[in-house]
């Protein structure tokens, strides 16, 4: 039986993926530091080798890359492959863990090896969910660098209910540190084209919303969390040891998104971006 001629939701076929690997290498160029830090609309400067590169960038390095005709009609790569071939239309970031080890460094080759960690279905308003975590380890020749868990989860297609928003988020906290960020589509797509990110949802404003049911353009859920984890790392003081985050609803471009971050313990914190009508769109905490 090929990948694809399983039956809807076989968590049980969807399941012996758990386990799979994939290994990938990629080099920590000037270049690379330089674009990311532009697209966060930062001084790209003059990198040199060995420096510390910026917290986040390891979502640059070793994306999966596909042709062109291996891609689906969102412009994600087919399903199947490494990735189980979960049978709903709609993927998006739900969240994830990252834990530092050791700083990655311009001029770095960095191996990345991705391990499928766990197949769950569950059941939400819009019907079945699934959710695939997908485990990454990055070192380089000084050792272990970054471990990161990335949660991935599949729904249906419910055009119309996603442009919906959810309420407005009730007692969110004082923040220590707040900036604000302006999301739009040139800055999302140089987001999508630093992690070779073929979703469309980023970049296709018409796909977005006549296909998925968007308002706009979505921001990405890793540009999200990387604002998140900079202003944590400024808040504190140092680079977090672990960093948790998770989407709570969709944040759409064209509108100001407000980044927190509160210290709520000694070397902890929590962070958050709240939309201009006042919806929580991402939420982490920090140690």
């Amino acid at each position: 039986m090929s990948p694809m001629d399983a039956s809807p939701l076989d968590l049980d076929h969807l399941r012996t993926w758990i386990g799979r690997t994939e290994t990938a290498e990629d080099q920590l160029s000037e270049q690379t530091v330089r674009a990311f830090r532009a697209t966060l609309d930062q001084d790209p400067g003059s990198p040199e080798t060995g420096e510390v590169a910026p917290l986040a960038i390891h979502w640059c390095l070793s994306p999966p890359i596909r042709p062109l005709h291996e891609l689906g009609p969102d412009g994600h790569p087919a399903r199947g492959g490494f990735l189980p071939p979960v049978p709903l239309p709609r993927r998006m970031w739900a969240g994830g863990e990252i834990v530092h080890r050791d700083p990655l460094r311009v001029g770095d080759r960095v191996r990345r090896i991705s391990r499928i960690g766990d197949v769950q279905v569950k059941h939400g308003r819009t019907g079945p969910l699934c959710f695939v975590a997908v485990h990454h380890d990055f070192e380089t020749a000084r050792g272990p660098a970054v471990s990161e868990r990335h949660d991935i989860v599949y729904r249906e297609m419910t055009p119309g209910r996603t442009g919906q928003p959810p309420e407005a988020a009730g007692g969110v906290p004082e923040a220590d540190l707040s900036e604000i960020v302006e999301p739009g589509p040139t800055q999302l797509f140089r987001y999508s084209a630093l992690t070779f990110n073929g979703h469309r949802i980023h970049y296709d404003r018409t796909y977005a919303g006549e296909v998925e049911g968007y308002p706009g353009l979505v921001v990405h859920g890793p540009l999200q969390a990387t604002w998140l984890l900079h202003l944590a790392a400024r808040l504190a003081g140092r680079t977090p040891e672990t960093f948790r985050f998770r989407g709570l609803s969709p944040v759409i471009d064209g509108a100001p998104l407000t980044v927190s971050a509160r210290l709520t313990g000694e070397g902890t914190g929590e962070a958050w971006t709240l939309t201009a009508d006042g919806r929580v769109g991402m939420q982490a905490r920090f140690a």
